[in-house]
Parts: structure tokens; C-alpha cells; sequence
């Protein structure tokens, strides 16, 4: 529950909420008594916490920030993948609408409809902004760090102060330390059924829980910080993910692998302790939930909702959109209520493990599955992912279905969900995003070779580095992206690193090539 003043103060309208928060932001003593906010954000991770009931991890320090707020079950980001979600929780916006939707954009742009960055807003309203991590990786202008924020510690401000600080552990991004003061046993991971359960896959696993269980301990040394400095009382903490977990069928999709992420909110003696709540709830809620208890009122409606508010308790549905990923090149929009799913795939003909080089250059398990699925050693669930096409709509029931493996858009009993939610998330593309669409030269059709003349298309696109802009027409999504005996290599190249000490000092090998060069010549008709 919430505080009875905040809900008072919830109640009301925006305008009313600013005006009061503003009035009342200075005390009796004259001293200024908004709110810190510390929002501190890991990377690629899905809600595997001990405290959203995921086994075999310990995250005590995460734990108790939970036990002393809100802990969100059904939260999620608005795009699978760093640059482009980040651009979204900078501003509050879907970013599709602020056109910061393709990842790794090459052509930044300034925020249109006279949007503002959320630390801009706050350095206008007095707060000091400092960034805590090297990390801003938002696809428009400004994006520099020293452009968005003012400093880099709430060490540096004035006396009294109020701040906002944003940090972000790194470490659950790929490539993962294992830890040695409490390893992982195999046999004590949960793997989702779209997963081989191999010792290999297991073990690929359990290192991402050992590196969670180190990051935890980075978190904890800095709540202990806040409350050692006097400053826990007066601040309001959010804990999240940037988005879902990097494993093949998460990160850079928009199944709840890829969307669905850890959000906590603490505020001592306003949000009441010991909270789990149910509502749906987005990553850009936190944007306007610290606008709110700080009393600012942005000059252009977020569209994310305050949490200390009854609105987002009665939302239906939460949206997501992935888009080009690196130069891979796939789009695809997502629906979702408490009960169903439904994804929109734009470029169907595309498969889903079509090219990505980070992915087959960081992802042991890709080559152990795509091995397994070349040999015919999956299961029909497992194998699914590895299809060559995808089906134009899919739609899960959660209720039965909660790892979203059985497509029911063609089953005659879900019409009636598939053509409401369809209906649902054309209004929300129209009316909210703006959603530019599918261009033709962004599909490349006819661009390349009918097939791929090499036995990896990591090979074939090195070698025509500058032969093709793929900055605009993408990578070929030649599939599979790499023959038999290939992707036998790699997974070889992977076990012993897999497998490593927990005192190793292995280098992780390199499976990909480096990154092309920039384009030196126009792009070859397709032939």
C-alpha cells in the first residue's frame, strides 16, 4: 500500500500533483526536501533473482531492497535490446516515436515534438544529474554522457542538493565471470523447455547465474553507501533490467525472455515495505513516477505512467517493438495482457537465428543448439526457434503456455483474442508510435546471392566489407549461418571456456569476426 499523503497526492491530476510537489518542495528549515532518486539499472537479465523465486542464485542484497518496496511481477521493457530501450527510459517514450528504434543507429538525430532527455528536465528543476557508469548508448542527440548529465557522483553537488544518479552494472552482459565464493551446481538451474537440456547448456547457464550473484554484491556496496552517507531515507530507489536475458530466444526478441525484466521501487516512509504487486507495468513508468515525486511536469505527455498513481493498476495491455538489430535486419511488434501474447512479425520470410554477429560471437549455447538442430536431435518445441520462416502472427496463452511455445493464432477458439488484440496493437502503432514501417530497401530483397557461397555468412560478409553498405541494406539472412561442421567448430572452440574454473584466467575464444570495415564501395545487384 501507499502511503495515505502519496495517495492523496496521486489522486489528483498531474498539474495539481506538480504544483504541490513544488510548493511544498522546500521544508520549514528552508532547506530543499524533494527526493533523491538513485535508479540503478543491470544489463541484459531477466527477472532470475532469488526473490522472483529463480533457483540455484543467491541475491540477497537484491532481496532486501525488494522486501523494503515494490517488487514488480509483471514489468517489462519496450524493446529487447540496450541502445534502443535505453533511448525509451532517457525520455519516457516509446522509441519508436522519438525514432531511436533501430539499434546501433548510424544517423542520430535530435528528440522531435520538443521532447526533452528525463535528467535535462530534472537539471532544470534543480536536481544535480550525474551518470555513475561510462554507458549512455541512446540512438539520438544528444547522447554524449557529459550532454545528458552534469556530473558523475552525487558527491558533486551543491549542499543540499537533491540529485538524480543513474548507474548501470555491467557485468550480466555477456561474456560472464564465474564466482568463486558461491559456484552454481548444473543440477540446480531451471531451463525453460525451448532449451536442450545438455551439460553444456546447463553449465553455459549457471555461469550467467554466477555472474548475477557478483553484480548483486556490487549493489549491495552501493545501497550501503546511501545508507552510510544518510541519504537512504531521502531517496527513492528503482532497480531494473535494460531489458531480457541474454540467451538466443531472449534478448532481441519479444517473447518475455526478451522483454520481461526486474523492476523494484523503494521510497522509506512513502511506499509501504514488504510490497509484490501485479500490475502491468512498463520500464518508462519509472520516468514519470520520478517526475512525479519530484514535481516536474514535462513540457510533452510521457508515455509511460506514474506508479505511485492508480493507472497503471488498470492497465489492460503493455507494447513492445524490436527493430534492426546491429545490421541484422527483422521488425516485429508485440501485444501483451495478463493472460495472452501476440507478436506481429513484419518480415516473415526472415528467420529468427538469420545472422547476427555479437550473438554467434557471445552465445555458447547458439552453437550447441544449432549443432543439435542440424544432427535432428531437438524437440519440436526446441527446434521451432531454428525454422527457417517465420509465421506472419503468434499468439500464446500465458494461462497454459507460459513459456510461449505453442502458437494458437490459427486455432478457431482464439480468433476472437487474436482479432482484438490485433485490432489493439494497429491502434497503438497509428496512434502512439507513429510506427514508420517496413521500407524496401530495408527488406534488401534481390540485394544479395541466392544463397550463401561460403561455409559461414560471417566469412561471406567480412569478405564483402566493401563490396555492400550494410549499414543500409543490412546482412543477407542466408540460413543456417553456418554449415555442420562450422558450428561443430564453434562449439568446440566454446567448451573449454564453458566449462572453465572458477579461478581460470581464460581469455573467451573468438568465434566471430571483428566487426567490418566502413563501406568503400556501392552496393552489387543482386545476381
Amino acid at each position: 500500500m501507499l502511503n495515505p499523503i502519496v495517495r492523496k497526492i496521486c489522486s489528483t491530476t498531474t498539474l495539481i500533483i506538480s504544483v504541490f510537489a513544488t510548493v511544498s518542495c522546500v521544508g520549514a528549515d528552508g532547506k530543499d526536501v524533494r527526493p533523491n532518486v538513485l535508479w540503478i539499472t543491470i544489463e541484459d537479465w531477466s527477472p532470475d533473482l532469488s526473490c522472483y523465486g529463480t533457483k540455484g542464485l543467491q541475491t540477497p542484497h537484491v532481496d532486501q531492497l525488494a522486501s523494503e518496496g515494490i517488487r514488480y511481477e509483471r514489468a517489462f521493457t519496450t524493446s529487447p535490446v540496450c541502445s534502443t530501450s535505453r533511448s525509451a527510459m532517457m525520455t519516457g517514450f516509446h522509441q519508436n516515436y522519438i525514432r531511436a528504434n533501430q539499434h546501433r543507429e548510424h544517423n542520430k538525430q535530435p528528440l522531435p515534438h520538443g521532447i526533452k532527455p528525463i535528467p535535462h528536465l530534472l537539471k532544470e528543476a534543480g536536481y544535480f544529474t550525474a551518470l555513475m557508469s561510462w554507458k549512455t548508448d541512446c540512438n539520438f542527440l544528444p547522447t554524449k554522457k557529459n550532454e545528458l548529465f552534469e556530473g558523475e557522483d552525487w558527491s558533486e553537488r551543491k549542499p543540499g542538493q537533491p540529485f538524480f544518479a543513474r548507474i548501470t552494472f555491467g557485468g550480466t552482459h555477456r561474456t560472464w565471470n564465474r564466482d568463486p565464493e558461491r559456484p552454481v551446481d548444473i543440477a540446480d538451474v531451471e531451463l525453460p523447455p525451448y532449451y536442450a537440456d545438455t551439460p553444456f547448456i546447463r553449465r553455459d547457464w549457471a555461469n550467467g547465474l554466477e555472474q548475477m550473484q557478483l553484480v548483486d554484491r556490487e549493489v549491495g556496496a552501493l545501497l550501503k553507501r546511501l545508507e552510510d552517507e544518510g541519504l537512504a531515507k531521502n531517496t527513492i530507489v528503482f532497480f531494473i533490467g535494460d531489458h531480457g536475458r541474454c540467451h538466443i530466444r531472449g534478448k532481441q526478441f519479444l517473447y518475455d525472455g526478451g522483454i520481461r525484466i526486474p523492476m523494484i521501487m523503494r521510497w522509506p516512509g512513502r511506499v509501504d515495505p514488504g510490497q509484490v504487486n501485479d500490475s502491468m507495468v512498463m520500464s518508462i513508468d519509472i520516468c514519470a513516477t520520478i517526475l512525479d515525486a519530484a514535481g516536474i511536469a514535462s513540457p510533452v505527455p510521457l508515455h509511460g505512467s506514474s506508479l505511485l498513481g492508480d493507472e497503471v493498476s488498470k492497465r489492460e495491455y503493455v507494447f513492445a517493438a524490436r527493430d534492426k538489430m546491429d545490421e541484422t535486419h527483422d521488425a516485429m511488434r508485440s501485444i501483451r495482457s495478463k493472460d495472452y501474447k501476440l507478436i506481429l512479425n513484419l518480415m516473415p520470410e526472415r528467420p529468427w537465428c538469420q545472422y547476427n554477429r555479437y550473438k554467434e560471437g557471445a552465445y555458447p549455447a547458439l552453437a550447441e543448439m544449432n549443432v543439435l538442430n542440424l544432427l535432428g536431435k531437438l524437440t519440436p518445441e526446441q527446434a521451432l526457434f531454428f525454422a527457417s520462416s517465420k509465421p506472419p502472427v503468434e499468439l500464446f496463452d500465458l494461462r497454459r503456455d507460459p513459456h510461449e511455445v505453442h502458437n494458437v493464432a490459427d486455432e478457431p477458439e482464439y480468433a476472437a483474442v487474436k482479432e482484438s488484440m490485433l485490432a489493439e496493437l494497429e491502434n497503438w502503432r497509428k496512434e502512439v508510435i507513429d510506427d514508420e514501417g517496413i521500407s524496401d530497401e530495408f527488406r534488401a530483397v534481390g540485394v544479395f546471392p541466392g544463397h550463401c557461397p561460403m561455409s559461414t555468412v560471417d566469412d561471406w560478409v567480412t569478405a564483402n566489407q566493401t563490396e555492400y553498405d550494410f549499414n543500409v541494406v543490412g546482412w543477407p539472412s542466408w540460413y543456417p549461418t553456418r554449415t555442420l561442421v562450422e558450428w561443430q567448430k564453434a562449439r568446440a572452440a566454446w567448451e573449454p571456456w564453458v566449462f572453465r574454473s572458477t579461478d581460470s584466467k581464460m581469455e573467451r575464444p573468438v568465434i566471430a569476426n571483428e566487426k567490418p570495415k566502413k563501406k568503400k564501395a556501392p552496393a552489387k545487384a543482386a545476381r
